[in-house]
């Protein structure tokens, strides 16, 4: 029985930091250690360093959807449980689709999650997007605003495929959508029993996180409930930022896992002409909306008494 769970995906696409601040970092790593009067090697150490973290952030590329940790918040009391899977009905747009050219889907690798696959049955779907920044700074604005304008395209894209409606209130909606660079990642095939290893950090230019929760309304049934919070670094070309939100953006539509076509949004790395949503993408949106999952479904009422009972799970890795 679980309450809340939090697990993660990233994306890795292009350099989001300039070699311009790595050199800048690396020189004034010299010249510190040089007024302290530290050893040539420790010096040649740390720069050796950063010239690794330059190449991984240059040449580094995604892997397959990380869900790396899980955590409770809160505990279904013992007079409930989760809910057996069962499918929603479609959603009306994806009732309708049909791909006429038969080009396929790549749903075999798509991962469901420990409580099925990561379908919404409520719509419309809330979306809130961080607003532009209020600055006197007419440059940062323009930036700011053009972040703004590319998440909102992306979001638009989606819409026609499943109902999105865009909120002002982050605390409501259903998808909330950062304007962050997301935190360096340490590449999990790091050996770390081999202290001459060196766990090598991964510059991504987005994550998706979803949080599973009871919502309880105050009339009604509690059902088991989804939220998803996406950040997307500011540091990317306007296209780049576009293609980054249609890419996570379709993680929290519930493709938790990643295309191996460039051709497809969902693809696993970003690519120079970045694909718009392609036919394979709805395709497999389509079927994963077929499966059956808890979520969206009442909790099931047992005998028992009404203490909380507290719930561990082991972290799940893709």
């Amino acid at each position: 029985m679980v309450r809340s769970l939090w697990l993660r995906i990233g994306q890795s696409s292009q350099p989001v930091c300039t070699l311009n601040r790595l050199f800048r970092a690396l020189f004034a790593a010299w010249w510190r250690f040089h007024r302290t009067g530290l050893t040539r090697w420790t010096v040649a150490a740390i720069g050796c360093t950063l010239m690794v973290v330059i190449g991984q952030i240059s040449w580094g590329r995604t892997q397959a959807p990380d869900i790396d940790r899980t955590m409770i918040d809160r505990a279904i009391t013992v007079e409930e449980q989760l809910p057996e899977p069962r499918s929603h009905p479609l959603p009306a747009a994806l009732a309708q689709w049909h791909d006429h050219y038969q080009q396929g889907d790549y749903f075999a690798d798509i991962q469901p999650t420990p409580i099925g696959y990561l379908v919404w049955s409520q719509f419309p779907i809330t979306v809130f997007v961080e607003p532009a920044l209020a600055t006197e700074n007419p440059a940062d604005a323009a930036r700011s605003q053009a972040w703004v304008d590319a998440v909102q395209q992306a979001v638009q894209e989606w819409h026609t495929y499943l109902p999105l409606q865009e909120v002002v209130t982050a605390e409501t909606a259903d998808i909330v959508i950062w304007r962050a660079v997301p935190p360096l990642q340490l590449e999990s095939g790091s050996n770390r029993s081999d202290l001459t290893s060196l766990p090598l950090p991964r510059v991504r230019s987005a994550e998706t996180r979803y949080h599973l929760f009871v919502d309880r309304p105050l009339h009604g049934p509690a059902k088991l409930a989804q939220r998803f919070t996406i950040q997307i670094t500011p540091n990317q070309t306007i296209e780049y930022i576009k293609a980054t939100a249609r890419h996570e953006i379709g993680h929290a539509l519930g493709i938790w896992g990643h295309s191996p076509l460039e051709t497809d949004a969902l693809y696993f790395s970003q690519v120079r002409t970045s694909p718009p949503i392609s036919a394979r993408d709805i395709n497999t949106l389509k079927r994963i909306y077929q499966q059956p999952t808890r979520i969206g479904w009442e909790l099931v009422q047992v005998s028992g008494d009404s203490r909380d009972i507290p719930t561990t799970i082991a972290p799940i890795h893709n």
